[in-house]
């Protein structure tokens, strides 16, 4: 039986590059030894990417993309359909927390420098993979066609025709319709279902070429392959398999532990995940009291609604994710990882956080003047961090990086 195995295994290694990938990706991929807790969101990612599409795939199967059955259809799937339930949570809940391993993820490549040279190419595809992930997320949040869906296509829908000269056709060309309708929905799960994903896929791909071409960075932002061993191999990397597998299936086991916990007892999640009017069939006569984005586009939506001009908003809102495509070329400091930065950029990073998730909390809020207000203040310290890191980098004092990684606690920054 084993010899058996074994040629069958040869048969398809000598016509499917199985065991080079292997070597080439994992048991000869040397990552740095001092990867930390922050280093887990990757993978979580991938986790949560590969539970969308066969989640996304199961739902789709019992899904009717028409105004007048969409959400009787989601509500049948739910109550009807065996284990349905589980599925629209699985789907629902793994929507957000895709989100929080992607602000983790991306919160700890400004933190430990991952934009800086030789990554400023693997950090612009990751740039697009997220915008991908909120078109992505959005064409999804309007299937449902439940009041709040509804209206937030509105919202967007009106967001674009305010576009100066192009903005209406590209409305047309984008909801398929001269307003929202049941076209609209019939494109948005065409995005949401083949065209969108396919894409994602392919940028995914591309993501994981380029870190492998360039190799991970690590806490200390020092490169691993300046130390090489008479072998050729660095002197403070170790294999990908089984070090940091057996390490991620670690994570991956409380990360699913966690997810079930929510799936089962908090499925909506006090409304942030299913809104409760997204369980109110669409009205296109009554305007909801309040209308919010899902709670990760929220910061955005702030931005959008700080500005007092429709058309000065918009441009708020795409340079507030357009900026992060210049942000390898806007850090000056000498070093890479905050570990080593002079105070200056911790008090700015701090702030920067401080004010993503003041905007987060506050797009989600109904409008008043003091919300509007401290969204402003936000807005500011959001742009005045990327605007202002050429200068506090360059003058600020920093610390010498040590020659070879070293093991520092969590949440140490010293």
């Amino acid at each position: 039986m084993t010899k058996l195995l074994k040629q069958g295994f040869n048969w398809i290694d000598s016509r499917f590059p199985l065991s080079s990938f292997w070597r080439k990706n994992f048991a000869e991929y040397y990552a740095p030894k001092n990867l930390n807790f922050w280093y887990y969101f990757g993978a979580f990612s991938l986790l949560v990417l590969a539970n969308q599409i066969i989640t996304g795939i199961w739902m789709s199967m019992f899904y009717i993309p028409t105004g007048n059955e969409a959400f009787s259809s989601v509500e049948n799937t739910m109550r009807y359909v065996n284990l349905g339930w589980l599925i629209r949570y699985m789907h629902s809940t793994g929507a957000s927390a895709f989100f929080v391993v992607i602000y983790l993820h991306i919160y700890r490549c400004i933190m430990y420098g991952s934009y800086r040279k030789p990554r400023e190419l693997l950090w612009l595809i990751g740039v697009v993979l997220y915008i991908l992930l909120m078109a992505e997320a959005y064409t999804g949040y309007v299937l449902p066609w439940g009041q709040m869906s509804f209206w937030a296509s509105r919202v967007i829908s009106a967001i674009i025709m305010a576009i100066p000269f192009i903005g209406g056709p590209l409305a047309v060309w984008f909801i398929g319709d001269y307003s929202v309708s049941s076209v609209t929905l019939h494109r948005f799960f065409s995005y949401h279902a083949t065209g969108i994903p396919l894409i994602i896929l392919l940028v995914v791909l591309f993501h994981l070429m380029a870190l492998r071409k360039v190799g991970s960075n690590n806490p200390d932002g020092i490169e691993i392959k300046d130390k090489l061993d008479a072998s050729g191999k660095p002197l403070d990397g170790i294999p990908f398999h089984p070090y940091f597998v057996v390490k991620d299936l670690v994570g991956i086991v409380v990360f699913i532990f966690i997810c079930a916990l929510i799936i089962f007892y908090f499925p909506t999640f006090g409304g942030l995940f299913i809104e409760p009017e997204n369980y109110v069939p669409s009205n296109p006569l009554k305007t909801p009291l309040h209308i919010a984005p899902a709670w990760y586009l929220a910061p955005f939506y702030a931005i959008l609604r700080a500005i007092p001009n429709k058309l000065f908003g918009i441009i708020a809102l795409a340079s507030s994710i357009a900026v992060l495509f210049v942000l390898p070329w806007l850090d000056k400091s000498p070093v890479k990882s905050i570990r080593y930065k002079g105070t200056l950029s911790k008090i700015a990073l701090t702030l920067f956080v401080i004010s993503f998730i003041g905007l987060g909390y506050f797009g989600t809020q109904p409008v008043d003047d003091t919300g509007v207000w401290i969204s402003r203040i936000f807005t500011v310290i959001y742009f005045l961090f990327f605007l202002l890191m050429p200068f506090y980098t360059r003058r600020e004092k920093t610390k010498l990086p040590p020659e070879r990684v070293t093991q520092k606690k969590l949440f140490n920054w010293d």
